[in-house]
């Protein structure tokens, strides 16, 4: 379902056909999971277009660098950061970085984990965070902590889709979505 933001017309037609690019896979990874896919909106040109722009209106002007959330938050935040003229942070999965300046680790349904980050954010730094998908939250609240720990400041945060269900915004905080299930 389209979000209620009101982007201008011209967004909204394209938003909509975006939409009905996300692929939906029953049963996966397991019985009961609705597995919602936004491959086929990243390899269509106008789709990405319309969804970079889309995640973006809430907070033109208000960010200098772009954190995308491995992996596909790293296709996004370039794409995102390349439109409006900024750098991008790569929020890594622990362990692939040689020398992370932090370190956050989170809780997820089953379990735990860790995502790092480069020290090159600079001080003061007006970061939006970027991930394709809002499930349960942990990762994006993790990463809003990642930031504040590098010294950065969050402006937002931004997913294609957002689970609305799963009730993710407890635990990230306010997230903006083009588009919720």
């Amino acid at each position: 379902m389209l979000t209620d933001h009101p982007f201008p017309e011209a967004l909204t037609g394209a938003l909509t056909r975006a939409e009905s690019l996300i692929a939906e896979t029953p049963d996966y990874p397991e019985p009961g999971v609705l597995f919602r896919d936004i491959s086929p909106v990243l390899v269509d040109a106008a789709a990405l277009g319309a969804v970079t722009e889309a995640m973006i209106t809430p907070f033109a002007g208000a960010f200098d660098i772009v954190a995308g959330i491995e992996a596909r938050g790293f296709l996004l935040a370039g794409t995102i950061a390349a439109t409006a003229g900024v750098g991008t942070l790569p929020i890594r999965k622990a362990g692939k970085l040689p020398n992370p300046a932090a370190s956050i680790e989170y809780h997820l349904e089953y379990g735990s984990a860790a995502i790092e980050a480069p020290g090159v954010l600079p001080t003061g730094a007006r970061v939006l965070l970027v991930d394709d998908i809002l499930a349960t939250g942990g990762t994006l609240g993790a990463s809003r902590r990642l930031i504040a720990e590098l010294g950065g400041e969050v402006v937002g945060a931004s997913v294609v889709l957002a689970l609305d269900e799963l009730g993710g915004e407890r635990v990230a905080g306010p997230v903006h979505a083009p588009f919720h299930a």
